[in-house]
């Protein structure tokens, strides 16, 4: 096997678009990632919600290399079997009716911000407006910028595209405030869970007057189910937990367990919005991108992850809760929040710098919103290995904290 270059000697021809640890991972399996030096890993980062399934399952593998063999991308020109099954499966599963795909979330994101527009102008609104939130982030196209909840990642790319309405996060008199005799509102998008935000859910009462809200002034509700969907919490999109369907509900990350899927789940209200021509992916659709899709559900609904998922996750949530009590209680640990496999523990000050600190006692994690460790790793999870991330990252937190 061709030994990978070191980091150091990559990057002088990469954009420095990412602040890198000094890490180039090399092979994977389960919960487990190796780097190029040998140095092991518990992965309870997932590549950001993605690896669904872990590294190197070796059904999702199979299927894959079968897949290449018969076809990886022809074009939408073409009707596409694979396409119709992930559809048919992402309809019954949401109870929805129609799905357009992509390739990304942020493909997703902006497919949803047309639908939005194209809706309003059907209704004879020449300038819609759309509804979105503080601290959200829906990607780092123009469009999606804008209406990100992000100063620091807008700035230097003005002017920013117009249109949006933002809000507080879970606070319906603010919202309806600031749409009140507005007839150029035409949708609210939102997040069900905030993923770079912080991992800041929306309370189940507020997702409900927000369906209420919708349907009484005719507004799309478009929940971004990038980060948070696709089983991370316990059902297969988080919104369900409230009990509700959306109109438009944009899909990515965990959609194929690694291999770049996006997709748009849209309801009646918006699921004909879009005729011949109104837009299009390239990549989107394409038979290895569905194959993982259909994969991966399979196996998810087969092996119980959701429910596992659930499990795993209030068992790790309970273990941080114990682990960091005194923390808690002096508030130099704020809150442990989320639900299922997507945790987030925010502490009082900055802590970016344990991303260096757990890859050292071979732990990868993320740190979001300059202060909140975020936790998403694959729902394969198990209650051992959950056990492992706290005997790992609380103690470094502790000692961090005490610096």
């Amino acid at each position: 096997m061709n030994t990978p270059a070191s980091p150091a000697a990559a990057s002088p021809h990469v954009m420095p678009t990412y602040g890198r640890l000094p890490i180039a991972l090399s092979h994977g399996q389960g919960c487990r990632v190796w780097d190029t030096e040998g140095k092991e890993y518990l992965d309870a980062l997932g590549g950001i919600a993605v690896n669904t399934l872990g590294h190197n399952h070796p059904e999702l593998v199979a299927a894959l290399q079968h897949q290449v063999t018969q076809l990886i991308h022809t074009s939408n020109y073409y009707h596409i079997p694979l396409q119709e099954a992930l559809a048919a499966k992402l309809v019954e599963l949401s109870g929805m009716t129609n799905v357009f795909f992509c390739s990304t979330g942020l493909e997703a994101n902006e497919a949803a911000l047309k639908l939005a527009r194209k809706f309003g102008h059907d209704k004879g609104i020449e300038r819609p407006e759309i509804v979105v939130f503080d601290k959200a982030f829906h990607g780092r196209s123009i469009a999606t910028l804008s209406a990100t909840g992000n100063p620091k990642v807008q700035a230097g790319f003005g002017p920013l595209v117009e249109g949006f309405i933002r809000v507080p996060l879970n606070d319906m008199a603010a919202l309806k405030t600031a749409t009140q005799g507005n007839a150029n509102v035409v949708a609210v998008f939102v997040e069900a869970i905030q993923g770079e935000g912080g991992v800041n859910p929306l309370h189940m009462d507020y997702l409900r007057d927000l369906r209420a809200l919708c349907d009484q002034h005719d507004w799309l509700l478009m929940i971004d189910e990038v980060q948070c969907g696709m089983g991370r919490t316990g059902k297969w999109f988080a919104h369900q937990w409230a009990g509700i369907v959306p109109d438009v509900m944009p899909l990515a990350k965990g959609l194929g367990s690694g291999v770049p899927v996006g997709a748009v789940v849209a309801g009646p209200r918006a699921a004909h919005i879009f005729a011949v021509g109104n837009h299009g992916s390239t990549f989107g659709g394409n038979p290895l991108a569905m194959r993982a899709g259909v994969e991966t559900i399979r196996v998810m609904e087969r092996d119980g992850l959701l429910a596992k998922a659930a499990t795993v996750g209030e068992h790790l949530k309970t273990g941080l809760t114990a682990a960091l009590s005194a923390e808690l209680a002096s508030g130099s640990v704020k809150e442990i929040r989320g639900l299922g496999l997507m945790l987030g523990i925010e502490l009082a000050k900055p802590c970016g710098a344990l991303t260096q600190k757990c890859a050292d006692h071979g732990l990868l994690i993320s740190v979001t919103a300059d202060s909140v460790v975020r936790l998403v790793p694959s729902l394969i999870l198990t209650t051992q290995e959950a056990d492992e991330i706290v005997a790992i990252l609380c103690p470094l937190i502790r000692a961090f904290l005490a610096a």
